[in-house]
């Protein structure tokens, strides 16, 4: 942005992406979720607010407003860090500090930012030793913004030294190049992209239909137009990721995301066997809907570098959307590790088909030609359309520390959407946490479920382990 000769700073347009997510219907908080060892002094957070790289950026310190014909705008202003900074002094509840945060976060779940200051807040719950980011996603996705809270932190034991980011493909890059470099030969490539344009077609050509007409048939998980009005609650998944990654050694070349998205295939079964015994047809599919971060370098980025406008990285909303079916089978009748050979097999598919990279310009399309209420229809469509969302973000490996005070975990969960199942992974040294978001009418046990997913992992490390 530059200034005017009025010494004013101009007025700067939304990005397509920021402008979807300013409608009423696509309207999205990310909730960034800090866990400390020790109470937070707000003098020391509100300080380090103030000079902290966050308020460096223009849109944290800018009114969304809009135009004589409506398009959308960031407008910079002055900051009151009195006005973002919510102090909680009282405890939540009687319950224990996890499910006192998360009926907490349920109630943030179905409430927007006020528009009358720059659309971000910080709420601090004494009691509970937490901090809530609350952002808007027009700002930027979860990459961006788990970026700019990173940069904020420090190691807990280099103080000096930010958090190390880790690529979260940097083991299957390597194994994927070593297997370009085997099938280098002329029919091997034409085969290879006579293989992706296929699965382009065939994905591209779902993903149209998903959009206008076809729909997951009614199960108990399933959501629907207006569902996102509906009250929320909140349960965590624990995962140990040493678990994971002992769980993805049974399938060659598997990632941790296949072994999470086996967990959550089993998962789903297990909750449908207690919930339905006699009332969901095996075999049924359920579809989730992925969000897939599209910069050149995959997983989370160094601010610096988001920050570049000439970075490959680039700060603001990168991503696409992958449909990907689960399918209902007995548990009792299954075994556990064919969820992940399933599961491998069919996101190996829709890596090869760039269905990722088609739905972002596609979107991208339609926000610059039909605009952003036609779009905002479209995304709302294809989410009625589903049963679920599932988003992963990997955070740093190390433990870190926010303010001086050590940080004991780190969670994401964003505003409800029609889905009555939404699915958030954030890992953060050792450990990944799963937020549970269901639309309470409709899963009225998030905890029961939370626990299916955790059985699954433990299940399938079991059987793992007994082979060895």
């Amino acid at each position: 942005m530059g200034r005017e000769s009025s010494n004013e700073w101009e007025d700067e347009p939304l990005t397509p992406a920021g402008r979807l997510f300013a409608q009423p219907e696509m309207r999205q908080i990310i909730h960034c979720v800090v866990g400390t060892k020790n109470p937070f002094d707000i003098d020391s957070v509100k300080s380090e607010l103030r000079k902290s790289a966050m308020l460096q950026h223009p849109r944290f310190t800018s009114l969304l407003v809009r135009d004589h014909r409506g398009r959308e705008h960031w407008r910079p202003t002055q900051v009151d860090i009195e006005r973002h900074v919510l102090i909680i002094d009282r405890p939540l509840s009687d319950a224990d500090h996890d499910s006192a945060v998360n009926s907490y976060l349920a109630d943030l779940s179905t409430e927007g930012l006020s528009m009358e200051k720059p659309l971000w807040e910080l709420h601090i719950l004494m009691a509970h030793n937490c901090a809530i980011f609350r952002i808007h996603h027009s700002l930027g996705d979860g990459i961006s913004l788990m970026s700019m809270l990173l940069a904020c932190c420090r190691k807990l034991h280099d103080p000096h030294s930010v958090p190390t980011i880790a690529s979260s493909s940097s083991s299957s890059s390597s194994s994927s190049s070593s297997s370009r470099s085997r099938n280098t030969t002329w029919p091997n490539i034409l085969w290879n992209l006579a293989v992706t344009f296929w699965f382009c077609l065939v994905f591209a050509l779902e993903f149209i239909l998903r959009c206008l007409c076809v729909r997951d048939r009614k199960t108990p998980l399933s959501g629907g137009a207006g569902v996102e009005l509906w009250p929320r609650k909140i349960a965590t998944a624990s995962f140990s990721l040493q678990d994971m990654k002992t769980v993805k050694t049974a399938v060659p070349t598997a990632t941790i995301n296949d072994v999470l998205f086996a967990v959550i295939s089993s998962g789903i079964s297990r909750y449908l066997d207690f919930r339905a015994p006699n009332g969901v047809q095996e075999g049924i599919q359920l579809t989730g809907l992925a969000m897939v971060n599209l910069r050149k370098q995959p997983g989370l980025q160094e601010l610096s570098n988001l920050m570049k406008s000439n970075s490959g990285a680039r700060w603001g909303n990168k991503f696409g959307m992958l449909l990907l079916p689960v399918y209902y089978h007995r548990s009792n009748n299954s075994d556990p590790l064919a969820y992940l050979k399933r599961a491998k097999a069919m996101i190996d598919r829709k890596k090869q088909s760039l269905e990722a990279h088609f739905s972002y310009k596609v979107g991208d399309l339609v926000m610059s030609t039909l605009g952003p209420k036609f779009a905002s229809w479209l995304n709302y469509r294809i989410l009625c359309n589903t049963t679920f969302t599932i988003s992963n973000v990997v955070g740093p490996q190390e433990d870190i520390m926010m303010v001086e005070n050590p940080v004991t975990y780190l969670r994401a969960n964003n505003s409800a959407l029609p889905h009555a199942l939404i699915l958030n992974m954030v890992s953060y040294a050792g450990r990944a946490d799963m937020q549970v978001q269901v639309a309470k009418d409709i899963i009225p046990d998030p905890e029961f479920l939370a626990k299916c997913f955790e059985d699954a992992l433990l299940e399938m490390k079991e059987q793992v382990t007994a082979k060895i």
